[in-house]
């Protein structure tokens, strides 16, 4: 691999011309024929009588697939664009454009589900058979089901036409509100006003000063927004639950159980396993906070570095790295990496104007993906970059399956992510060479896990209760700080000397509205990889194929049919799950034995 390495990453080779590109004028005006099309073939087909009839509804399916790949090519390519200049106000334009053809192509869907609900089941086996819908007989039965869980197509239709400028409208608000954000952090005498996504790398810094100087920042910045915030928190809650109550929805969990493809069961033996990990997990905040000279950690210290010094990684550096790493356990995973990183498909560079965060986006009709991140040279920077690459491949791992089949849900998602994150974690522990740097990236990998155990477990907390008494009533900012500390207290165990009320303020995930509650499935993932990866060591690159066609079904089957045919495992049973926290313990009982 070449030894310099772009930190921008290129977009033209999607639509040339950024947000005034004429490319994706055409591309935009062609799809919105064809959904103009695809209406009118609907609105004259009638509804099958026979199996011969089923032909119409076929190519009406498998347009809509196509024309639902094209949105998400579009959308893709324009949230790239906001994330890389917030400011972009052409970009801002095409999104609602966008999110206008989505509206429309859910209207489209809708009545296609109202024909796949009301099928008799002989006409619907024998749509399943069409040979041009092998490999979608899943996609398409998930369908069904949900449809004949919903409400009326009309009222459906209505609902997601009025969400766009009201549920959708309201996380856009927050959005919008968090990129106009500057925070004011002084260090070394001089006060530099930065975007929260710089801001928060400064609050992970190895000199406690600069991070209690940049937690501190932004908690003002929070508190001084935390009413606006709760606006927006209530008003998406609000539509959300009401959305829930009119489909007859009395579980909050229900749709992100469905979104997931997960049953009950599972998520709750693997919080169960959870809880009796952390045990393990509290002597070593007991130690980490000895090791710091404080009595007991903070918030701001959880995932701070026991290394007394910023280690600085040049971009190149941790690409050469990651790349090598890879190989190690993954050859194609490592080429497809070099490959993102000549082809220029990361954005990492240290700026100004860009979004907070790190997301990787797929651009189907492309096939190509694109990695989004702010990259300082931190260690917690490299673990970020090798997870998004995970995510990257887990996509390209799908590659030639039609698109339907490729839509996989959130927890599977961070699998692969976690998986590569990991391979860099391992590798470096034992690369290092001195017991201190061991003990260091030891606690990186802990505390990494140690926020999937419980900063992700206070968030799925916190959020559960929230959608329960958010029922009731409106619930004000300080409320909203209350509960949020009460559910840290309890997912830490009641072990820092200082929580985060506004947390729910500064966390994007609580206002995300694709995906309700954006936590466990973090968790899932994790530990899910941690299983995956164990079996990973034992077989060696022999278990590299098998990890493709595990990839590859990740959107075709529930999540426990997956465990059972690609692992053999039960994961409704806590078993397999305390079995998956067993590296994260064994890791730490490295590290106290290291640090006695």
């Amino acid at each position: 691999m070449a030894t310099s390495v772009s930190m921008r990453w290129d977009l033209d080779s999607i639509f040339s011309g950024g947000s005034s590109s004429k490319e994706l004028q055409t591309f935009v005006e062609q799809l919105e024929n064809e959904i103009k099309a695809l209406n009118v073939n609907i609105e004259e087909e009638r509804f099958p009588a026979d199996g011969k009839e089923l032909d119409a509804w076929v190519k009406n399916y498998l347009q809509l697939q196509h024309i639902t790949a094209q949105l998400a090519e579009a959308r893709a390519f324009v949230n790239a664009l906001l994330s890389d200049d917030i400011t972009d106000t052409d970009a801002k334009t095409w999104q609602a454009r966008l999110k206008a053809v989505s509206t429309e192509i859910g209207a489209i869907a809708s009545e296609l589900d109202a024909v796949f609900e009301k099928l008799p089941d002989d006409l619907w086996q024998a749509l399943l058979k069409d040979e041009r819908l092998q490999g979608l007989t899943f996609p398409l039965e998930e369908r069904r089901q949900r449809a004949i869980e919903r409400m009326e197509p009309d009222k459906e239709q209505l609902a997601e036409s009025l969400a766009q400028d009201g549920y959708h409208g309201w996380s856009d608000m927050y959005n919008a509100l968090v990129s106009q954000i500057q925070i004011p952090v002084t260090e070394g005498g001089q006060t530099e006003y930065l975007s929260v996504g710089q801001a928060q790398n400064k609050a992970g810094s190895h000199d406690r000063s600069v991070r209690i100087a940049a937690s501190e920042a932004m908690d003002k910045a929070w508190k001084k927004h935390e009413d606006l915030f709760a606006e927006t928190l209530n008003h998406l809650s609000g539509f959300r639950l009401n959305w829930y109550k009119k489909r007859g929805w009395n579980d909050v969990l229900k749709e992100p159980l469905m979104i997931n493809r997960m049953q009950k069961e599972t998520l709750e033996a693997m919080w169960e396993a959870v809880e009796d990990a952390k045990s393990t997990l509290l002597p070593f905040m007991d130690k980490k906070a000895e090791m710091m000279g404080l009595e007991a950690l903070e918030w701001h210290d959880v995932s701070a570095p026991l290394a007394k010094h910023d280690t600085t990684v040049p971009f190149e550096k941790a690409a050469d790295q990651i790349v090598s790493q890879f190989r190690e356990v993954s050859p194609k995973l490592a080429d497809f990496a070099a490959k993102a990183f000549e082809n220029r498909w990361i954005e990492a560079e240290n700026r100004n104007g860009k979004r907070p965060g790190g997301f990787c986006t797929t651009f189907p009709i492309s096939d190509e993906t694109r990695i989004f991140m702010t990259y300082s040279g931190t260690p917690s920077n490299v673990q970020t970059l090798a997870h998004e690459l995970g995510h990257a491949y887990h996509q390209h791992a799908m590659k030639g399956l039609p698109y339907a089949a490729t839509r996989y849900a959130m927890n599977v998602a961070e699998t692969a992510s976690t998986f590569a994150e990991q391979i860099v974690a391992d590798a470096a522990v034992a690369e290092a060479e001195t017991a201190e740097e061991k003990i260091a990236l030891l606690d990186t990998k802990i505390s990494r896990g140690l926020a999937f155990f419980m900063n992700l477990h206070a968030r799925f907390i916190f959020e559960k209760r929230f959608y329960e008494k958010r029922k009731e009533g409106w619930a004000n900012a300080s409320t909203l700080n209350e509960w949020m500390v009460e559910a840290q207290k309890e997912a830490y165990c009641n072990k820092l000397a200082s929580y985060n009320p506004r947390f729910w303020a500064s966390k994007l995930h609580f206002h995300m509205t694709p995906v309700p509650f954006y936590n466990f499935p973090y968790t899932f993932g994790y530990l899910f990889s941690m299983a995956v990866y164990e079996r990973a060591k034992q077989e060696g690159t022999a278990f590299e194929e098998r990890y493709i066609a595990l990839l590859r079904d990740t959107a075709s089957m529930t999540v426990e049919d997956l465990a059972e045919k690609h692992l053999g495992e039960d994961i409704t049973q806590k078993a397999f799950w305390q079995r998956a926290t067993e590296p994260l313990l064994q890791d730490v009982e490295k590290f106290m034995e290291l640090s006695k």
